[in-house]
């Protein structure tokens, strides 16, 4: 299971003295007991593997926004640290789906729910999100969404 390697991780991280990954994987420990809490489940208990993924990604997120903030406020030195705790954090998630392979099955999807009209956009995105979930890039769906009705 993902959260048992991601605590064996942390003792590797320790040995090798690498602060950075030893920092995110602390993080992330801590994260998914957070997460184990707010469900109303004990602390000691492991999550699913979908379920820590779910964490990992809310991670990443929160680094992208982080690392925008940073950058808008001209702060470098914050910004390459957050750039290489999200490398780390990246190391656990899939590889998410380029544009084309997105466009591909939004075209099939639009085509299977008959939407040619653009104020019904929210409902292809909707479905889409649903098939996509942790496959995809909520930007880039919204993205190649957007494509279509132009």
């Amino acid at each position: 299971m993902l959260h048992e390697e991601i605590k064996g991780k942390i003792k590797e991280a320790m040995l090798a003295r690498d602060a950075v990954r030893l920092e995110v994987l602390r993080g992330m420990s801590a994260a998914f007991t957070n997460e184990l809490v707010a469900k109303g489940r004990k602390p000691q208990e492991m999550l699913s593997d979908e379920e820590a993924l779910a964490v990992i990604t809310r991670l990443a997120k929160q680094r992208k926004d982080s690392i925008e903030q940073y950058t808008k406020g001209g702060r470098e030195d914050l910004v390459a640290e957050e750039k290489s705790q999200l490398a780390v954090i990246e190391t656990f998630l899939p590889e998410l789906m380029s544009a084309d392979e997105v466009e591909k099955i939004a075209r099939a999807k639009q085509a299977e729910l008959g939407i040619t009209n653009p104020t019904k956009k929210g409902m292809l995105m909707s479905a889409l999100m649903k098939d996509l979930k942790g496959k995809a890039d909520g930007m880039v769906v919204k993205t190649v969404v957007d494509g279509l009705f132009t």
